[in-house]
C-alpha cells in the first residue's frame, strides 16, 4: 500500500509539471537587429534564439541592414502582428523614436539591446558598459604611448553606444594630457573606415595612436597603417570578435581590443522581456561588463 501511495504521489507531481510546461504561455517576441554583417550581431542573434527556445518564446528576428527605414517598417510589422514584446538594436538612436512610440501606444513593451534609444522610455536597456570600456581604452592608449603623442578616433556618431565609448575614451586618455587628439571622423562600415583612416594618416604623418569604435574600424586602420608605412602606431578597437582578437595576436599595430560579450547580451534581453511579461520587476539598465584583450 505504501508503494502504491508513493507511486501515486510521483504520478501527480509528474502530471503537475507536465501541465505547467504544456500550458505555459508561449510569448511572441519580435527583434529588429542592426545588422547581420558583423560577427557581434551574429553571436547576439544566435544567443537570443537559444535563450528563446529555453524560455518557450516564439522569436521572430528581422535584420535592418543599417537602414533606418527598413527598421521602422519591420517594427511596424511586429506591431501589426501583435507581438507581446519587441527587442530593438537601433540603427539610429534618435531616428528609432517614432517606432518605439508606436509600439508603446499599441501596448507593446520595448527593450533595447546594444544600442540605446534617445528620448523615449523603454522597459530596459541591455548593453555593454560602453563608457567604462571607452575609459579602459583611453587609459590603455595613454600607457602604450608613454603619455605623449597624437591620436585619432574613428566614430559612428548616430549610435549612442558609440558616443559613450568615445566620451569614455577621451576621459581615460585625459589622464595623459600630453597626448593630443588630432582628428575624429566617422567610418561606419569597414570600407568607409578604411577611407577615413587613410585620410587621417595622410593628414597626420607619424600618427601615434588610433581608437576605432568597433572591430571593423580598427581592422581598417591596420590596413591603412600598412599603406602609410606607419609600423609604430598603436591601434585599439572595440567589440573583440574572433577576427579582431586574431589580428591583435598577429599584427604589430593592433595593440588591443575592448571585448564585448554579445552572447550574454542576447540571453539577458530575452530573459528581461519574459520577466517583464510575467509581471516581474526589471532593472532599467542591465549592464554587461567589458573585458580587454591584448594578445595571447
Amino acid at each position: 500500500m505504501k508503494k502504491i501511495k508513493l507511486l501515486g504521489s510521483a504520478m501527480l507531481v509528474s502530471l503537475a509539471l507536465f501541465s505547467q510546461s504544456s500550458f505555459a504561455k508561449e510569448y511572441k517576441i519580435g527583434a529588429s537587429l542592426l545588422t547581420q554583417q558583423h560577427p557581434f550581431y551574429i553571436d547576439l542573434a544566435n544567443a537570443m534564439k537559444s535563450e528563446a527556445k529555453k524560455d518557450n518564446v516564439n522569436l521572430s528576428i528581422s535584420i535592418a541592414n543599417q537602414d533606418l527605414n527598413k527598421q521602422l517598417s519591420d517594427v511596424e510589422d511586429f506591431i501589426t502582428k501583435k507581438v507581446d514584446a519587441i527587442i530593438i538594436s537601433p540603427v539610429d538612436s534618435k531616428g528609432v523614436q517614432a517606432a518605439i512610440i508606436k509600439a508603446d501606444k499599441a501596448g507593446i513593451p520595448v527593450i533595447t539591446v546594444d544600442v540605446a534609444a534617445e528620448g523615449v522610455p523603454v522597459v530596459t536597456h541591455v548593453a555593454t558598459d560602453n563608457y567604462a570600456g571607452g575609459v579602459q581604452a583611453g587609459k590603455l592608449m595613454g600607457k602604450m604611448l608613454n603619455g605623449k603623442g597624437t591620436v585619432a578616433i574613428i566614430s559612428y556618431p548616430a549610435l549612442q553606444s558609440v558616443v559613450a565609448r568615445v566620451e569614455g575614451f577621451k576621459k581615460g586618455l585625459g589622464e595623459t594630457p600630453d597626448i593630443k587628439i588630432v582628428a575624429e571622423q566617422p567610418g561606419i562600415t569597414r570600407a568607409e573606415a578604411l577611407t577615413t583612416a587613410q585620410n587621417i594618416m595622410q593628414a597626420n604623418p607619424g600618427l601615434s595612436g588610433l581608437f576605432g569604435f568597433g572591430d571593423d574600424a580598427a581592422l581598417a586602420a591596420v590596413i591603412a597603417a600598412k599603406s602609410a608605412r606607419n609600423d609604430n602606431i598603436r591601434i585599439i578597437g572595440f567589440d573583440g570578435m574572433k577576427e579582431a582578437r586574431d589580428a591583435v595576436d598577429s599584427e604589430k599595430t593592433f595593440a588591443a581590443v575592448i571585448r564585448q560579450y554579445p552572447d550574454q547580451m542576447g540571453e539577458k534581453a530575452i530573459d528581461a522581456a519574459v520577466d517583464h511579461l510575467n509581471g516581474k520587476s526589471v532593472e532599467k539598465l542591465i549592464p554587461v561588463q567589458p573585458g580587454v584583450y591584448t594578445g595571447k
